[in-house]
């Protein structure tokens, strides 16, 4: 689900902030990354969590319900914080896609990289969020920006089948993306399915890309979705 807001905030792309509603319970409160770009109405992708203490609520909202904002963005999934690089491979799954949505919609993603590749990983279609938007993007973009979504539990026409580490583990995801994954030059930012980041993290390992930290300059940054 896309939750949209009528506020704006200045953050940059990458960022969360925290959303919060009065329940019976008392208040509740969650972290949820941005999918707009700077300036526009916020907005947020959702996935009902059966039994969460938050999610089932605001999937119940109607048109014009309030929600607490706190206006102060937080965190450092952004790209004050990668490397220059030539090539930028985003990798996520299910809502983890949002940050990304923000960083292609704001342009900063082009401004940084020469190419973009963003695969998206879903369990069914109804969940490749926003696949309509990605494509007219990358119909846009030729040569500058690639979409690869992928569907563990479904099949449908030109998506992937299986799980994202599984394409990447078999080479169709860089088949599809018409490149290869690289320490010499690209750069990915994975945010998603914590099983999905360390799964990614080994698999690059073994081609010499590791972990990016200010002291030990790398080719991988990470945001985990729970």
């Amino acid at each position: 689900m896309t939750l949209t807001l009528s506020e704006r905030l200045a953050f940059r792309p990458g960022q969360f902030v925290n959303l919060g509603l009065f329940l019976g319970s008392g208040f509740v409160s969650r972290s949820y990354s941005v999918a707009s770009a700077p300036g526009e109405p916020l907005e947020f992708l959702l996935a009902c969590v059966n039994g969460g203490s938050l999610t089932p609520s605001l999937f119940e909202l109607g048109e014009g319900a309030k929600v607490h904002l706190d206006p102060t963005p937080q965190g450092f999934f952004t790209f004050e914080y990668v490397p220059p690089h030539r090539e930028l491979w985003m990798i996520a799954t299910g809502t983890g896609l949002g940050p990304f949505l923000s960083m292609l919609r704001s342009n900063i993603a082009f401004e940084r990289a020469e190419r973009v590749v963003l695969a998206h990983g879903a369990r069914g279609i109804a969940e490749l969020s926003h696949r309509q938007e990605l494509e007219e993007l990358e119909r846009s973009r030729p040569g500058q920006f690639c979409f690869v979504p992928t569907l563990s539990r479904e099949h449908a026409p030109g998506v992937l089948s299986g799980r994202v580490t599984s394409a990447l583990r078999t080479g169709e995801l860089e088949q599809r993306a018409a490149s290869t994954l690289s320490a010499e030059r690209c750069h990915v930012m994975l945010c998603g399915n914590p099983q999905m980041v360390d799964e990614v993290i080994a698999q690059l390992g073994e081609r010499g890309l590791r972990r990016h930290r200010q002291r030990t300059p790398g080719h991988i940054t990470t945001e985990k979705y729970w």
